[in-house]
């Protein structure tokens, strides 16, 4: 008597409809996967994640809570400040304004447009001549990028204001204007690194392949190198603008009158003002914090792209 002859399974076809749909339920993430391996099934595990990015959210937005509570209280105070207003008003901006804030705030702003953009343009040309040539002294110059990052602000201080009242060899007087601030911040030593770093890596292949086809050095930066370099140019774009916005020490000694300060000098000033008090000082907070904020939600996913291909190149 022969044994029953059993059909073996056949697998589906990769094609097929069946097929489709196993590989996507194998290869499809749950809602809530990530690297730590988080799913979205009840657990003590997944208690113990939930509790901890709780803890983490109000260490970081107990701050921003406070100082928006506080801006929106009629009489705010130091020990009493709490996540919600109290008796709500935004007379505390109305006197923010009075003083000035929008004032400053515009200047903040064209100061950080213009420098950002300066900065920008510099550093992505120091940063293609370092990664995509060779010349003698590349390393000299390497060296000295890095050694702006070293010196505190306070060190350069009064180097600074003797520059910005009699530039050498033009001998023009940049204090009281806005070029008395974005100039110095045209060049920036980390943007320089972090670029130069990412455009090694951009295959030589594409390059030569490109100079084939007589493509020039403007050429090749603007339609080869940048376009691949989007990701680092977002990490730069943000950390620059945050950098520059927060420019306190080189606003003060480069004007010549108080309507020339940012909006971060003139935090300082409502602070020491005796007629207003703490809730305009708050509110002013609140106006000089919008714009960081703004630009961080509009570039976040750059910056989360550029870190991230950062973290895994090579």
């Amino acid at each position: 008597m022969s044994a029953p002859v059993i059909d073996p399974v056949r697998p589906t076809a990769p094609d097929s409809p069946a097929g489709r749909n196993t590989r996507a339920r194998r290869t499809t993430p749950a809602r809530f996967d990530t690297a730590l391996g988080w799913n979205d099934k009840p657990g003590a595990a997944w208690a113990l994640r939930v509790l901890l990015c709780l803890i983490a959210l109000g260490v970081f937005a107990a701050p921003f809570l406070t100082i928006f509570s506080g801006a929106l209280t009629t009489d705010p105070s130091g020990s009493s400040l709490s996540f919600l207003p109290h008796d709500s008003t935004l007379l505390n901006f109305q006197v923010a304004g009075e003083r000035g804030i929008w004032d400053y705030l515009g200047n903040s702003l064209v100061i950080a447009g213009g420098g950002l953009l300066l900065q920008l343009v510099v550093c992505t040309l120091a940063a293609y001549a370092l990664a995509r040539h060779r010349f003698r002294g590349q390393a000299l110059i390497m060296m000295l990028f890095m050694m702006t990052l070293m010196l505190p602000e306070e060190v350069i201080a009064i180097p600074l204001s003797l520059v910005l009242g009699d530039v050498p060899v033009v001998h023009l007087d940049l204090k009281g204007t806005v070029w008395g601030v974005i100039l110095p911040l045209g060049a920036w030593g980390f943007s320089v690194m972090m670029l130069t770093e990412f455009m090694r890596d951009i295959p030589a292949e594409i390059e030569e392949a490109a100079r084939l086809d007589g493509v020039g050095e403007l050429r090749m930066l603007w339609q080869v190198v940048l376009p691949l370099c989007k990701p680092a140019l977002g990490v730069a774009g943000v950390l620059g603008f945050i950098m520059i916005w927060d420019q306190y020490l080189l606003p003060l000694i480069a004007a010549k009158d108080p309507t020339d300060y940012t909006v971060t000098v003139a935090l300082s000033i409502l602070r020491t003002d005796p007629e207003v008090g703490s809730g305009v000082v708050l509110a002013g907070a609140v106006i000089a914090l919008l714009p960081s904020l703004i630009v961080y939600l509009l570039l976040q996913r750059s910056l989360v792209t550029g870190i991230a291909a950062g973290a895994t190149k090579g």
